[in-house]
């Protein structure tokens, strides 16, 4: 077997906000940084966060600190978080928004020309910096204009299939060109994984096609320990009409801007579940509210709640919310009139790959920042952290990887894995019949919905992990592509991409089963109280001897104790 080698100092697995940072942050040191995204450039899940980026500025009010800031991600994670990344998360947040203003980001400002800042849920005080409610737009754009500016390698349409590694570190990356169908190896000393979220796992979810997990899995068969993977959050409010558009992002920033919650009745329910803190209570007592009215047979016909702002100032809605605006006036709602119908939806992974104050991984040689990344926001996100976690963490990876890359030897490649993992690439394409990807994909999303979602118990728990261990077995030998064409072969690609998402699967339904409590966003109904006294712990998964093991470790607090310490 030949195979084209590609050989980089710095290679950056995806080009969302986190992963473009990294390779700026990279580039300020003399190398080769290349940049791979399944995707063309531009086109990450990052477009898709509308409502902020969380910066302590104190714009509006004086009183905002980054020790605040700290103290409400951790509140709102229920104490789970990494406190150390914490810290420098609240403290490197304002320094990252104005590198993005210095990038030439454009946000929406005060009446004396300041960076404006919304309220977003679960934090004392104005901090969310915006630019209308297209902010991931705007950061991605910037970002990708000054890749360009800095003349960064950028090679799109590649889907990663393996981490390779040689004597217990990094050595690079095997794909799949997805233009020519060819299997490449990328060689390099230093890899960032920056590849995204999962909730392609789910049926309803707000999140992109690409995001199934991937850089998850990637990083689990390479032996890189991940953290936490039962916390997935689901937002609070997702378009729950038109059918094709249910699970659509309405960003919190409606909420934010004084948008309220009724039930069918008209009854601002909030009242009975946070009557301090109402809509912008955290987003998983938010989600957990709305589902529990649409149970009790107080949601819509089509199963949700309404979001209302048509009592607010036509210039308000137009000014700070147009996307909004737009998307609701193509399915003939007019929200300066009449309420949205939203309901909850598959949002936001807060576990992921482990990783310590310098964005490294287990791995020698492996960095990981954003989505994909775990630890900073425990058991529930403050909306507006993520894009904050992809600047400060993205950059911190880049420079990072960059000081290992600088001295690292230059790395060999095992053949042998290389090879074997060509096989198994290519298998769905060489078998005449079979399973097909999107039927075993469709079943996925809905098994992981139905059983493994916003309410959970050991029973359908159980079920959701015995049909994700049968369908692997199953997929191995019989999962197979009718088009065997190489070139923009997407089925082949979705065939590879199953087999991710059935193993990320995996790892959230074993965690979520271990956590015997309700604790951030994972709530067990045979389990719905907090148990701190067995279960303010981590979970830790990794392979061990071919095997999914998991493992508790105790939370380290280190400044914002909880309040049952």
């Amino acid at each position: 077997m030949t195979f084209e080698i590609i050989d980089t100092d710095v290679l950056v697995v995806g080009a969302g906000g986190a992963g473009c940072r990294a390779a700026i942050a990279s580039s300020e040191a003399d190398l080769d940084i290349t940049v791979i995204t399944k995707d063309i450039l531009g086109k990450a899940h990052t477009v898709m966060a509308e409502g902020g980026i969380n910066a302590a500025l104190a714009n509006l009010d004086p009183d905002d600190l980054c020790e605040i800031h700290g103290r409400d991600t951790c509140s709102a994670g229920a104490f789970l978080n990494n406190q150390n990344l914490v810290e420098i998360l609240v403290e490197d947040a304002p320094k990252r928004v104005y590198d993005l203003e210095n990038f030439g980001a454009i946000f929406s400002r005060t009446p004396d020309g300041l960076i404006m800042q919304r309220p977003f849920g679960h934090q004392t005080y104005r901090r969310t910096c915006y630019a209308g409610d297209r902010t991931g737009h705007e950061v991605l754009a910037t970002l990708t204009e000054e890749l360009r500016r800095r003349e960064i390698n950028i090679i799109d349409e590649v889907f990663a299939t393996s981490l390779l590694t040689k004597e217990t570190r990094v050595v690079g990356i095997s794909v799949v060109d997805i233009r020519t169908g060819n299997f490449k190896v990328f060689r390099a000393p230093s890899v960032i994984m920056a590849a995204g979220g999962a909730g392609r796992i789910y049926d309803v979810t707000t999140n992109a096609q690409a995001d199934v997990g991937s850089g998850y899995a990637l990083a689990y068969k390479a032996g890189v320990e991940l953290i936490d993977m039962e916390q997935f959050q689901f937002h609070p409010t997702g378009a729950a009409i038109p059918p094709a558009a249910r699970g659509r992002l309405v960003t919190e920033g409606v909420r934010g801007e004084g948008g309220i919650l009724l039930n069918k009745v008209g009854e601002r329910f909030m009242i009975r579940y946070n009557p301090r803190s109402m809509e912008l209570a955290g987003r998983d007592e938010v989600a957990r509210s709305i589902a529990t009215e649409i149970r009790e047979g107080r949601g819509t016909e089509n199963e949700a709640v309404y979001l209302d702002v048509s009592f607010l100032p036509t210039k308000i809605i137009e000014e700070r919310l147009p996307t909004m605006l737009e998307d609701f006036l193509d399915i003939g709602i007019d929200i300066r009139n009449e309420p949205m119908e939203v309901t909850p939806t598959a949002h936001h992974v807060m576990g992921g790959i482990k990783i310590d104050a310098s964005a490294a991984t287990n791995l020698p040689g492996l960095y990981a920042a954003g989505e994909v990344a775990g630890g900073v926001h425990g058991g529930n996100r403050l909306g507006g952290n993520a894009l904050a976690a992809g600047q400060v963490f993205g950059k911190i990876a880049g420079g990072s990887a960059a000081k290992y890359a600088a001295t690292a030897q230059s790395p060999s490649l095992n053949r042998r894995a290389i090879n074997e993992e060509y096989e198994r690439v290519m298998a769905p394409l060489q078998r005449e019949d079979g399973l097909s990807p999107s039927m075993e994909t469709k079943q996925l999303q809905r098994v992981m919905w139905d059983r493994a979602g916003l309410f959970r118990n050991e029973q359908d728990l159980n079920a959701a992990l015995q049909f994700i261990n049968d369908h692997q077995k199953q997929i191995t030998s019989q999962l197979a592509v009718r088009n065997k064409a190489t070139r923009y072969n997407t089925e082949w690609i979705n065939a590879l991409e199953l087999q991710d998402m059935l193993l990320v699967a995996e790892m959230f339904v074993r965690s979520a089963l271990l956590r015997k409590e309700s604790r951030g966003a994972h709530y067990r109904t045979d389990y719905p109280s907090l148990d701190n006294k067995n279960w303010f712990t981590n979970i830790m998964v990794a392979k061990h001897n071919g095997k999914m093991t998991l493992q508790n470790t105790s939370v380290v607090v280190t400044k914002w104790p909880p309040p049952w310490t």
